[in-house]
């Protein structure tokens, strides 16, 4: 429980509260009201005296957001679910006898700004050309008992957003209140996810669920969060991937699976990273890299589309195309575009050298992929804004990536950039299990050298290769990051509701 002490305000709401409460008036009534339309359902279709009469019994609820006391008669603006819109709201309206106290005590006195209200009345145009409600009567639905912060507005345009990021991303109920166009990022993310299952289940994809909680943690190069089951008394680990599990059920006979995939990484943050994310990801049988790029394309274009109604879009201060073809480079190539130097047929101790040469750092405990890895994500990444797939990765970057068909040496994988950073990883799926096996026992022994990010040894999905799993493209896109894309923010922590964040110590 809180030991902060009130504001003052605080104080004077909750003895408002109080005065309510003499009165007979319950503050926290049954849910129960009989909302008939919304802001935006009027402000869209009332034409004035052509449809008048389809508006002449309106009833709404919304949060009290600005009060213009004119004496006997006042306007208001409320916010519903869709919007805002002005009420007129006049004392011999809601009082017609003697007794006036509704509205001078409880309208004007014991309500605030926050307060959510339901009103009834008709819809009128003011002299200033408003679409506005006049109230017949209203009803107090939740006393608000926080004051909300100050937000500025001119010709009911917000001018001074609350824009601390403490407060947003910590309070986002708050947030989604007094700053408008944050709902919108939201709604355009469930609007993108939509739009991809419409996609990927319009081809003929099954989507499904598999486990969060895993004996051990693959499909990925990270550091897990490590829990403990105490009915089995064993350690489990938050999924860092659903990878294996999907591939599963390619071997059990599903020719295209796909799954929204909950992950968690025990890892650093920043504006692209939060501990919890989101990823898509999908498994399509006797198909390669290749299709993969053309099917990812393709996608990519819908949901701009979706979206946007475009594919040419705004992000920052810079112009993206998501009109396919994109543009297609190997690693190699590109690190020897950015850097001058071609590191393709070097060994480890060579590639450190070059890290040495760039002033990367290169720990000890690093292999040659992650390496490689790290020289192009400090030389080249960042220079990818158009999308791009960087193609044909070294093998020691992919342990459960198929071997290239015609490229000793190197795997049939793609990343595709855009704006300079990773929104997707695709590969042509290694389905050879002695093949796998010596993969995992390479990812075994950087893990003894200390790498805590190396891959666990799954027995069981070696076991399950051992079956038989045909060809198999994969790929997962990180709807976090393409929602910052597709709506033009600037920090994860934006599209994420709840970004992670070190608990208050007295909220």
């Amino acid at each position: 429980m809180s030991t902060k002490p009130l504001s003052e305000q605080e104080v004077i709401r909750r003895e408002k509260l109080a005065e309510l409460d003499k009165l007979g008036i319950d503050a926290y009534p049954a849910p129960l009201y009989p909302v008939n339309t919304t802001s935006k359902n009027i402000k869209e279709n009332y034409k004035g005296e052509e449809n008048k009469a389809d508006f002449a019994d309106v009833c709404i609820a919304g949060r009290i957001m600005s009060v213009r006391d004119m004496g006997k008669a006042n306007f208001a603006v409320i916010q519903d679910s869709e919007g805002r819109i002005q009420i007129y709201i006049k004392q011999d309206d809601i009082c017609p006898g003697e007794d006036k106290s509704l509205f001078q005590t409880v309208w004007k006195k014991l309500l605030d700004i926050g307060d959510i209200i339901g009103v009834k009345g008709y819809v009128f145009t003011t002299k200033t050309g408003e679409t506005s409600i006049h109230v017949k009567e209203f009803t107090l639905l939740t006393k608000a008992l926080h004051p909300l912060p100050v937000v500025k507005e001119k010709d009911g345009e917000a001018f001074d957003e609350v824009t601390d990021p403490e407060f947003r991303y910590r309070q986002r109920y708050a947030d989604l209140i007094v700053n408008p166009g944050v709902k919108d990022t939201f709604v355009k993310r469930t609007k993108l996810v939509n739009t991809i299952r419409e996609f990927l289940n319009e081809k003929g994809a099954l989507e499904v669920d598999t486990p969060v909680l895993q004996a051990i943690p693959g499909g990925a190069a990270a550091r897990p969060f490590i829990t403990h089951h105490n009915a089995l008394d064993i350690p489990m680990y938050m999924r860092i991937a659903n990878e294996l599990y999907l591939k599963r059920l390619i071997v059990g006979g599903f020719e295209w699976v796909y799954e929204f995939s909950r992950n968690f990484r025990n890892e650093g943050m920043d504006r692209t990273h939060n501990p919890e994310f989101t990823i898509l990801e999908w498994y399509t049988a006797y198909k390669d890299y290749f299709w993969m790029m053309e099917i990812t394309e393709q996608l990519f274009e819908k949901v701009a589309l979706a979206l946007h109604g475009t594919t040419e879009l705004t992000v920052g201060d810079r112009q993206i195309s998501f009109k396919a073809p994109f543009k297609r480079i190997s690693i190699f190539d590109a690190i020897k575009e950015h850097t001058g130097i071609d590191i393709s047929e070097m060994d480890e101790a060579g590639i450190r050298e070059v890290c040495r040469q760039l002033h990367i750092h290169a720990d000890e405990k690093w292999g040659k992929g992650k390496l490689i890895d790290e020289i192009f994500g400090e030389k080249c990444e960042g220079n990818y804004i158009q999308p791009t797939f960087i193609i044909d990765y070294p093998v020691e970057m992919s342990p459960l990536t198929k071997k290239h068909r015609s490229k000793p040496g190197l795997v049939e994988r793609f990343e595709l950039m855009i704006n300079g950073k990773e929104i997707a990883n695709a590969y042509s799926e290694l389905n050879d299990p002695l093949d796998q096996r010596r993969r995992f026992e390479e990812q075994a022994e950087l893990m003894q050298r200390g790498d805590d990010e190396a891959m666990f040894i799954d027995y069981d999905f070696l076991r399950a290769l051992e079956y038989g799993m045909p060809p198999t493209s994969g790929i997962g896109i990180g709807i976090d990051r393409l929602c910052m894309l597709l709506t033009n923010q600037p920090s994860i922590q934006d599209v994420l509701f709840f970004p992670m964040m070190r608990p208050e110590q007295n909220p």
